[in-house]
């Protein structure tokens, strides 16, 4: 029996595909890990859902952050999409079975960790209890409800040290900044869920998150 996926999703997914990537995010010539990221949407308790990872405060690269499950993609997945439902799998123990991919973004560039990462959206249909099933990686996982990252009082920049801002969501005890919180805001901004909010809104991004992400 056929899948049925939200008609917001699906449009969605059809905007994000042709959207251009932004100058930061344009992967260069050459070089460059091959990554993916699950963009994993559901239905919840309070309407339509994203799950997101805390990852481990040990980890190497990007200790600490929010981030969607994904990783490298490894010469037997074939491409993206099994990383990403690999990925999500080994670190939540999700069951990719319950998931139908609607679509990818276009690959995105993550200066810091070198990796060239291609976001692929999916529809829980039919969800499965999730955890941090691989502690040494992740520290929480959590489903967040778009209508917590759409309000307006969780939402602000956050300014580098360095100078740079960029968005951020505050939401059931998370920071989400970064790579992640850049593409959850155009995403939302795709899909029509956005609310306006106070763009004007600056907090310095706090030392103990810098420390971590600085490793």
């Amino acid at each position: 029996m056929p899948v049925e996926v939200p008609g917001w999703l699906e449009t969605l997914a059809e905007r994000v595909a042709r959207a251009p990537v932004p100058p930061p995010l344009r992967p260069p010539d050459s070089g460059g890990r091959s990554a993916a990221v699950l963009m994993l949407f559901g239905e919840g308790p309070l309407g339509p859902d994203v799950l997101l990872i805390q990852r481990s405060s040990r980890g190497r690269r990007h200790a600490g952050q929010p981030a969607f499950p994904g990783g490298g993609v490894d010469p037997e997945d074939g491409g993206p999409i099994a990383a990403a439902l690999r990925e999500a799998q080994e670190e939540t123990g999700l069951d990719p079975a319950g998931v139908r991919v609607v679509g990818t973004m276009p690959e995105l560039y993550v200066w810091h960790s070198d990796n060239r990462v291609t976001p692929v959206l999916g529809w829980w249909h039919t969800p499965s209890v999730v955890h941090a099933a691989s502690p040494d990686e992740v520290e929480a996982v959590e489903r967040v409800p778009i209508s917590e990252l759409v309000d307006p009082a969780n939402r602000l920049k956050l300014r580098h040290p360095r100078g740079l801002s960029g968005p951020a969501f505050r939401v059931r005890g998370l920071l989400v900044w970064g790579f992640t919180a850049g593409v959850l805001d155009g995403v939302l901004t795709a899909s029509g869920f956005e609310l306006p909010w106070d763009r004007s809104r600056i907090e310095d991004l706090p030392p103990d998150v810098v420390n971590l992400a600085s490793r």
